[in-house]
Order: structure tokens, then sequence, then C-alpha cells
């Protein structure tokens, strides 16, 4: 699944903290037990987790992580982005650029993506050139050391509008919308917050 969220003010929305909660650790009695959890190859301390376990009210496994700060992106150290959660947490050091094992020659905050992030962001926005990217919080996304080319949140959101999509209204502005030939979608919170997700 990719994500890429939305701010929602200084509040984050529910499905936020869920994400949140799943990158970011491991039990309480995990951590008083020994366990670990390493986040951009740091061990997070015993008092973070616990602070973070805490504040989301939920338990986090064991194990080894990425978090990107810029983005909120966040997934399992070689592997490709799991989600996104609240972007600006001062968890891990800085982000590696082989953490997710990539070999793509795509490169979004330091990190050179993972070929299935490449394939996602591909069904998206079309063929994704070697090179240098940023994406933030926002969705907003462009060359390193340029200004903002594309908004993947509304990229999202137009291919509902081109008549190729389903969706559902869940009330509130809140509603979830996919693209049934390119498996990609959004799911909104109708507080401003948003997933973008592709199905294989």
């Amino acid at each position: 699944m990719r994500v890429f969220p939305l701010p929602t003010g200084l509040r984050a929305p529910l499905w936020v903290a869920a994400v949140a909660t799943m990158a970011l650790g491991a039990t309480g009695a995990a951590a008083q037990q020994g366990a670990q959890v390493f986040i951009n190859r740091h061990p997070l301390p015993a008092d973070t987790l616990q602070l973070l376990e805490r504040t989301f009210s939920t338990r986090v496994p064991p194990g080894r992580y990425w978090y990107d700060r810029y983005s909120g992106a966040w997934g399992l150290e070689d592997g490709p982005t799991q989600g996104f959660t609240i972007a600006g947490l001062p968890l891990g050091g800085p982000l590696p650029a082989d953490i997710s094992k990539g070999g793509t020659q795509v490169f979004i905050n330091g990190r050179e993506l993972h070929p299935v992030d490449v394939q996602g962001l591909a069904r998206l926005v079309g063929p994704v050139a070697p090179g240098r990217y940023w994406l933030d919080a926002q969705g907003y996304t462009g060359y390193e050391g340029g200004q903002a080319l594309a908004n993947l949140r509304v990229l999202a959101q137009s291919l509902y509008r081109q008549g190729a999509g389903v969706g559902e209204n869940y009330g509130g502005g809140a509603g979830a919308y996919g693209n049934l030939n390119t498996g990609i979608g959004i799911i909104t919170d109708g507080e401003g917050g948003a997933a973008v997700f592709t199905r294989p």
C-alpha cells in the first residue's frame, strides 16, 4: 500500500494515529524485556517507545523500521513504503539512502526507492525518471532543490473525476474512491487528512 497524507492542522485524524503506532515500535512489555525497535538503524530508547505507546494507546512490535520525517513515510528496513504517519517526529537518525535496498536510482528525500515504490508511483504519475526528488507531508513533490511540480493527492483525486473510479461516501466529507483501471485510490477522513493507496 502506498499512502500520501495531508496535514489536518494541529490534531491528527484517528487513522494517522493508528498508522503511527504501527510504524514506531515494540510493546511496552516487550520493551521491558529488552525487545529492540530500530528506526533508521538507530535503537529507539525505551522511554520514547513508552511515550509513543501511551500517546497512541497501542503496542508496537519490535523490528527494524525506516522513517522519513519530511513526508511521514515509513516502512520495514530493506522494504518499500508501508504507509505514512505524522511527519516531523524526532525518531531515529538521518534517513539512510540504502535503507530500502532500492536499486532504482530514484530517490525521495534521500532514500532510494524500492522497486515496489517506483511501480506504485508510476501508476499515479506515469514513468518515473531516475533522479532525486522531494516529497512533503502535504503530498507536494518536485526535484531536489526545486519547486513543487505536482501534488500526489490532487493527482489521485483526478483519477476518480475521469470516470474510471468507484467511491463510497461515509458522511461528514469522509469517503473512499478507487480507480478501477489503475488500482490507485484515495481515502479521506473529512477533516483534511487523506491517504493515497495502490492495489496490486
